[in-house]
């Protein structure tokens, strides 16, 4: 998605929350890796060690609903801006 500013993604657990995280997903835009270089990420460290919690937290990009009562399924969804 990088550069493109007309992408949004949003992945999510419909149960509120993913595995033992209290994170039910993320968003991502075509600005995402420019923000997380200007914070000093390194994208390739957080990828190799399985962690996207830790980078999308970083960014304050995480959703964190809580939980929902129900449990369909993992939503994953991109919309054109």
């Amino acid at each position: 998605l990088a550069g493109r500013p007309d992408l949004l993604l949003v992945t999510l657990a419909t149960d509120g929350e993913d595995g033992v995280t209290d994170a039910a997903g993320a968003v991502v835009s075509g600005g995402t890796l420019a923000r997380g270089l200007g914070l000093g990420l390194v994208p390739e460290s957080f990828l190799a060690e399985n962690d996207s919690y830790s980078y999308f937290n970083a960014l304050d990009d995480l959703l964190r609903p809580g939980p929902t009562g129900t449990n369909v399924n993992d939503l994953m969804f991109c919309f054109g801006l």
